[in-house]
């Protein structure tokens, strides 16, 4: 349930109207945007009366219920697009945020060259994984502590802010200076991981699990959100279906529906969802076309000789040649890269 307050409310008179929910048993939710502030309830609203709320607090112009079970990411309660900071980078409506870079950090030389080639040609955050999270026990596992310390002295040469993929609630603080938590789409339901990373007040990027639906993903941003982080960018990456031709399926539809259903920013990562660089590029395209914010892309200085998911990584030459054309598409979407 959400009450959407009048304009120009003194914040005493708001403080004393959540305070009042609480002391019920509810947990609040308290949204201010350019056009209202809201202030949502997270409980059982059922034997609320709605009406009665209204007609009987001044500070109220109207209310609605929220049926579905995301109430924190939902747009009702937060109409406006949440931008989020990294550094000088802004990722979320009106931006068209590139991340980019190997799969797996292998070498301080390695994503040192794959680092500053990525920035020239216009990607505004470097990727990088330390831990690898493998289907089978034998493949290589990354270079974990390691490879976040190549992350940090690549951030440091070339001052992009970097994200790394974390794999449990142990490895917290492991990631203290690692700008963005990137949670993977086999620990999209790790909700233990959720909840800690909800603790933290550093931007999390959740991947869509490879067998999830779109309602589940939100529901695991809420549990984010509602342990107290709201900076959390949506990154579909592909799901698992009937066809064999492409690693997963990229579901575009995703991209719309999530920025119709949600505030949060929404990025693609074609990479993943294709498992072939060839179809990189004009799934990039498309992604930019549906209203993604962003793309999350596979580069590498040498993708035949790649330790990890090298038929998927476009080689730097690539990535530079993609991000001209992608520059030229942004000025038709209105979009800054």
């Amino acid at each position: 349930m959400v009450f959407i307050l009048k304009p120009n409310v003194p914040k005493d008179k708001i403080d004393t109207f959540i305070s009042g929910w609480e002391q019920k048993g509810f947990s609040t939710i308290f949204s201010v945007g350019t056009e209202h502030t809201a202030v949502c309830l997270i409980g059982n609203t059922a034997e609320v009366d709605l009406d009665q709320v209204v007609n009987t607090n001044d500070i109220v112009d109207y209310g609605k219920r929220i049926t579905e079970q995301y109430k924190a990411v939902n747009r009702t309660v937060h109409e406006d697009d949440t931008i989020i900071k990294v550094g000088d980078v802004s990722i979320g409506e009106g931006f068209f945020t590139v991340i980019a870079g190997p799969c797996s950090v292998e070498s301080d030389e390695q994503i040192l060259e794959i680092a500053r080639s990525v920035r020239k040609s216009g990607a505004k955050i470097l990727r990088g994984g330390a831990f690898k999270p493998r289907t089978s026990p034998y493949a290589f596992q990354g270079k974990q502590t390691e490879g976040l310390d190549m992350l940090r002295q690549a951030k440091k040469e070339t001052g992009l802010p970097v994200i790394s993929e974390i794999m449990n609630q142990t490895q917290i603080d492991l990631f203290d200076d690692i700008d963005i938590l990137q949670i993977g789409a086999r620990n999209m339901q790790n909700f233990d991981l959720l909840k800690e990373v909800g603790k933290s007040k550093k931007p999390v990027l959740l991947k869509r699990g490879l067998a999830n639906t779109i309602e589940e993903l939100l529901m695991s941003a809420e549990y984010i959100v509602s342990a107290g982080n709201n900076q959390v960018i949506l990154c579909e990456r592909g799901i698992r279906t009937f066809e064999t031709m492409t690693r997963n399926t990229l579901d575009i539809s995703a991209v719309v529906l999530l920025k119709q259903k949600t505030h949060l920013p929404v990025i693609v990562d074609p990479s993943h969802a294709a498992g072939a660089r060839s179809l990189v590029p004009p799934l990039s395209k498309a992604a930019l076309a549906a209203g993604a914010d962003g793309l999350m892309i596979e580069a590498h200085n040498n993708p035949a000789k790649a330790l990890c998911d090298g038929a998927q990584s476009l080689d730097l030459g690539q990535f530079s040649s993609l991000m001209e054309e992608l520059k030229k598409r942004a000025v038709l979407e209105n979009k800054i890269i």
